[in-house]
C-alpha cells in the first residue's frame, strides 16, 4: 500500500474512532486533576495519560486514548491467555497490546465497545484481546476476526 494511501486510511480511522476517543478524554482529563500526566504518542496514534489513578492497574483504550495506571507502557505484562494458566507465553510490551485496541477502533469506530462487550469484554475468551496479545507477540495479527485454520 502506497504510504500516501496508508496515511488516509489512518487519517479515516481516527475520525472513524472520534466517539469513543471523547470518551478517552473526558476521562483522561478528569484524571490530569489527580496528578496524571499526557503526552501524544505518534507510534502508537494515541494520547496516553499515565499515572491515572482509577482501574485495577494496566491500561484500558478508548479509541484514540490510552488510559495507563502505571509510568510507562513500555513494561512487561503477561497475556490473557499465559494468565489464565491456558499456555506459557514471553512476557509482552503493554504498549504493543493496547497499540492493536487503537487499531481494532480506527477499524470499528462506534462498533467497538458494543462488539467487545458482546465478544466477552476483559476476558481470555475476548478474540479482541487474543488479538491484542497475538500483536503484542508477532507484530501482526491485530484483526479480531480472523480466521484460523487448525
Amino acid at each position: 500500500m502506497s504510504p500516501p494511501l496508508l496515511r488516509c486510511l489512518q487519517a479515516l480511522g481516527i475520525v472513524w474512532a472520534l466517539p469513543n476517543t471523547v470518551l478517552g478524554l473526558l476521562a483522561g482529563a478528569a484524571s490530569l486533576a489527580t496528578g496524571a500526566h499526557a503526552h501524544l504518542s505518534l507510534r502508537d496514534f494515541a494520547i496516553v495519560f499515565h499515572k491515572v489513578p482509577w482501574g485495577p492497574g494496566g491500561a484500558l483504550t478508548l479509541g484514540n486514548v490510552i488510559l495507563h495506571t502505571g509510568d510507562t507502557l513500555d513494561s512487561r505484562c503477561v497475556t490473557y491467555a499465559h494468565r489464565a494458566g491456558h499456555c506459557v507465553q514471553p512476557p509482552i510490551v503493554l504498549a504493543d497490546h493496547e497499540r492493536a485496541h487503537v487499531f481494532q477502533y480506527m477499524a470499528l469506530g462506534a462498533l467497538f465497545l458494543p462488539l467487545y462487550f458482546l465478544c466477552g469484554g476483559v476476558s481470555v475468551r475476548n478474540p479482541f484481546e487474543r488479538a491484542a496479545d497475538r500483536y503484542a507477540l508477532t507484530g501482526s495479527g491485530w484483526w479480531p476476526f480472523r480466521r484460523t485454520v487448525e
